[in-house]
């Protein structure tokens, strides 16, 4: 597959506006990211490329500090092999233990979750994801309905199933990651996961225990009213994908305007994840 390169170029960007940017760039098709003296550098298939949308993104992103970009193509080369050989097992809470197939099992870990990469999407890594599957593990999921919202690679859902979920329905816009989560549960012989691609049209009339939504501010708020409605009594409602200090307070308002009550957060350098309830 050809991929090109757009190298994002400031000498002022902060940390967590580098963050919001990445993660806007991300909903627009680019893949991989990578830290550079200059800035950042992100990659994207050729074909998905519109300096149109890029454009946009910065309009509505950029502020209050100055930005550049230059768009370079680069040479076909199997980019899933050269971002394995970069992809490192990780352990949460000391009680799951998240790898690819190419690493060695560790059954001393409560539960292991399999994740095969394709590129940089829902492997654990990012903060988010490690706090969502922290949120998973301090709570009870057995004989629960969950929904995995925004799904990626499926492991949410994954260790949701492992950890006791009866069902879970995991849905994602994009078919790269619909077709992930195909291919990661039966690595994780887990037979109760049921992918949909498409957003929040695809829920449909289903009805859950829970939902983990590990997505962004923009389309949380979006979205809030169908996950509450989507909510049975006395469900549980974990989301991240946003910060704590920019985000949250307005998640909270958000929420509490539905009538759901907010019960905790947890943070990771300012990124945040938060549990509520549909009493």
């Amino acid at each position: 597959m050809k991929y090109t390169v757009v190298k994002f170029i400031s000498p002022d960007i902060e940390e967590w506006q580098k963050d919001l940017l990445i993660d806007e760039l991300g909903s627009i098709g680019f893949d991989t990211f990578e830290d550079e003296d200059f800035g950042f550098s992100a990659y994207i298939p050729s074909s998905n490329l519109s300096i149109q949308a890029i454009e946009t993104t910065l309009l509505n992103q950029v502020d209050n500090y100055q930005l550049d970009y230059k768009v370079e193509d680069i040479e076909e080369q199997n980019w899933n092999i050269l971002w394995e050989s970069n992809f490192n097992p990780i352990s949460v809470d000391n009680k799951v233990y998240v790898r690819a197939t190419f690493h060695e099992a560790k059954p001393s870990y409560t539960y292991e979750v399999i994740i095969d990469p394709k590129m940089s999407f829902g492997t654990g890594h990012h903060q988010t994801t490690s706090m969502m599957l922290s949120y998973i593990l301090e709570n009870d999921f057995k004989g629960k309905a969950v929904l995995d919202m925004g799904c990626g690679t499926g492991i949410l859902g994954i260790l949701a199933s492992k950890h006791g979920a009866e069902t879970v329905v995991a849905i994602d816009f994009d078919p790269v990651c619909v077709e992930s989560v195909e291919e990661n549960k039966i690595l994780n012989n887990v037979t109760n996961i049921e992918s949909r691609l498409g957003s929040k049209e695809a829920i449909g009339d289903y009805k859950f225990d829970v939902i983990l939504a590990n997505i962004n501010r923009n389309i949380l708020l979006d979205q809030l009213e169908v996950y509450k409605d989507s909510l049975n009594t006395s469900g549980h409602f974990y989301l991240s994908g946003f910060y704590e200090d920019q985000d949250l307070p307005i998640i909270k308002d958000k929420c509490l305007s539905l009538g759901l009550i907010f019960e905790s957060h947890k943070h990771l350098n300012n990124w945040c994840a938060a549990k509520f309830v549909k009493p």
